[in-house]
Formats: C-alpha cells, structure tokens, sequence
C-alpha cells in the first residue's frame, strides 16, 4: 500500500486554533505562566463570559459596500483599533522574543507596548521601525525610572503606559506549585543593579513560590499615588496612559491630573482576583471622563467581534495580549502576524455584518447584556437595568 503524503498543518481560523498550537510546543510550566490568573482565577473566567454576554444590534440595508478599520491611537495612526499589550520575558516563547511581535506589529499597523520587562532591548525594539509605546512599572528607585524615561524617549516611543494595579503581583497559584522561575538567557535587559548586572532573583526557584513576583515584588514601589503620576505628567512630554483602571473615580481622577488615556484593565485576570471583567466596567469609565481622555481595553479580547463590542461600548480600541504571545510561540514573526491578521479579518467581517462602514459608526452601534446573565448596572451606560440597551454616541 502506498503511502499516504503527510499533509501540511493547517492554517488557523480563528486565535482558539493559535492558542492550541501554543499548547503543542510550550513547556507546562511556561503555559500556565502565560495562561495563568491570580487566586482562584475567578477574575480571568469572568474576562471571557462577560464579553459572551455582550449582544450587538446590527444594522441592515446600509449600503456598506466597503469596510474601514483604519484609525488612530493616543495619534499613532492604525490599520485596526489595536494595541499589542505590554508582556514581559517574550524570549520565553521565542528565540526573537519582542523583536519578532514588534515586526509583526509593523507588518499589521498597529502600536506595540514596550514592557519594562522586556528581554529585548529599546534599541534593538526601535530598529524594527514598529511604532512603540513604553509601558512603565514604577520601580523603588526613582533614579531608574528617570532612566527608563530616557531610554523609551531616546528609543522614539510615542507614549508612555504607566501600569497602576500591580502594588504586589497577585499570588499567581499555577506559578507558585511549579516554582516557577525564569531561565539564565532571559532577563528582564532594560533593569540594571548599580553594579550593572541584570537582576537574579527572578531566575532564582525556590519551593513554593514564583521567581518572578520575588523580582518584581522587590523592585516595584508599593507606595504609588497620584502625586507620583503628577510628577510623571510633568517629566514626560509624551502621551501619558493610566493602565488598570476600573473604578470610574480613578478614571476621572487620570483625567484631571492631564492623562491622555486610561486602560481599563484588570490585568488579564493576574492582579486582584474579584475584579470585575474589563468589558464590563468599560461603560462607567467611559462616561466618567466625558470625552476628556481617550479609554481603551485590555483583558479578554479574543477576536474581531469582540474589538467591536468594546468600540459600541465607548472604547476607542483595544489592546490584545495572550494570543499574540500564542503566536509568537507557534511560529515566531509569521505567528503573530497570523493572529493580528485573523483579527483584522474578523473585526472587518464583523463591521460588514453589523452595518459599519467605520469605526464612528461602530460606535453608534447598540449593545446589552443578554438577558439574565449580567448584574444590574455592569453593562450599560446610565446603570440601566438588565436587558435594557446601551446605544452608542453616534447614530449609525
């Protein structure tokens, strides 16, 4: 009998089918690092269901022939309303790391956040010619984030992300049963010891707990307050954005000390446990501001559909983390890529379907809960009951 030609792997179509090729090539210990919430992981379910429960009212016979997705971020312009969210130690998915996602996101259009724990470096980042914000963690040395300041700004980045919700790292469970720690060859490169030598403890294992929150809970200042995001408004010429927000009043608050856009984030699930989904306290921020800031998303984005649903409730974009890290696992460059290009497929399908020709009319689409599965007031502008809609700003 003849045998058969082994048939070549086929191309995903949808970022469910990325994630399952991650799965396939990544260490245990470094899938539950990527794909682990903190605590009981209530916050990083909760992500998921309520984007679900979110129904969009499409619009019929509006004669879109063409779909635009193209925009613009803090005034960085974009091929979609998409960010790639700031993510730490990419060499751990890929000999490439940040080098390969911030390629890709040059191919796509679209802004790539610089971590502070990048394992590559702003030069090297910025000679990809991606277009890059710096995502800042406030460390206990003043003098280095003076220095890290300098460094994004020399590198060309166009914004400054200062990441608010992360006091102490959440105890992350799945990382503390497998004594997680990360190896020799991927160090966080933009920190420095006085010394100058690269920070140990996060490669450090110890029984019982995470390397990294070791690290990064005896690096980063505790004891942040708004006058410090004062004094970074002052030091920064650059957009300034308030990563983590989800308190209406915390918003409004960014606003008035001069931030140019806030996140609403509960950091993927990995911070507090309990949040609520990021999707759901979208409306509330976005009526707080008024217009005075630009809001964008983070947490749970899972495809073009769900760009769409953050865009009807008030989000100028989103930034999208875990499926670009499964890419980068899966094929390097090519792999994410592949999934930015799967999610400018499904957000144009998505805006055809719906009656959008635009993002401003994406906007005035019409979204609700479905009834009975979210709690009074989450979903909607105004604290509306279950069931009733949320209409956008402008008609459609």
């Amino acid at each position: 009998m003849t045998a058969l030609a082994p048939q070549p792997a086929e191309a995903p179509v949808c970022l469910a089918d990325v994630r399952r090729a991650a799965e396939a090539v990544l260490p245990r210990h470094v899938l539950d690092f990527v794909e682990g919430g903190s605590g009981a992981e209530t916050t990083l379910a909760a992500n998921r269901a309520a984007f679900d429960a979110v129904t969009l009212l499409p619009r019929v016979l509006a004669g879109v022939s063409t779909v635009d997705s193209a925009g613009a971020l803090l005034g960085t312009s974009t091929a979609m309303p998409v960010a790639i969210a700031p993510m730490a130690y990419q060499r751990l998915l890929h000999p490439d790391g940040e080098l390969a996602t911030a390629r890709a996101a040059k191919r796509a259009g679209i802004p790539f956040v610089i971590s502070t724990l990048s394992s590559c470096t702003f030069a090297d980042i910025a000679a990809t010619g991606a277009s890059t914000w710096f995502q800042l963690y406030w460390l206990r040395d003043r003098a280095g984030v003076i220095e890290l300041l300098g460094a994004a700004d020399e590198a060309g980045c166009l914004a400054v992300v200062l990441t608010a919700d992360v006091p102490v790292m959440g105890r992350r469970r799945r990382d503390m049963r497998n004594q997680f720690a990360l190896p020799p060859d991927v160090p966080a490169v933009n920190l420095r010891h006085p010394g100058g030598q690269a920070p140990t403890e996060a490669h450090r294992a110890a029984s019982g707990a995470s390397a990294v929150a070791t690290h990064t809970n005896l690096a980063f200042e505790p004891g942040l307050t708004w006058r410090d995001v004062e004094w970074l408004r002052r030091r920064t010429h650059l957009p300034l954005v308030i990563k983590g927000v989800l308190d209406p009043r915390d918003a409004r608050h960014a606003a008035d000390c001069g931030a140019n856009a806030v996140v609403v984030s509960n950091h993927g699930g990995r911070q507090f446990d309990g949040a609520p989904a990021s999707i759901a306290a979208l409306p509330a921020v976005v009526d707080a501001v008024s217009g005075d800031c630009e809001v964008l998303l983070d947490s749970g984005v899972r495809g073009g559909t769900d760009v769409l649903r953050s865009l009807a409730f008030g989000a100028s974009g989103v930034l999208v983390g875990r499926p670009v890290l499964w890419g980068l696992a899966a094929g390097g460059e090519q792999g994410v890529a592949q999934v930015l290009s799967l999610l400018q497929a499904e957000l144009l399908e998505a805006m055809t379907l719906a009656g959008c020709r635009d993002l401003a009319a994406a906007a005035g689409l019409t979204a609700a809960p479905r009834a009975g599965q979210m709690s009074t007031g989450q979903m909607s502008t105004g604290q509306m009951s279950t069931g009733q809609m949320s209409t956008g700003r402008s008609a459609s």
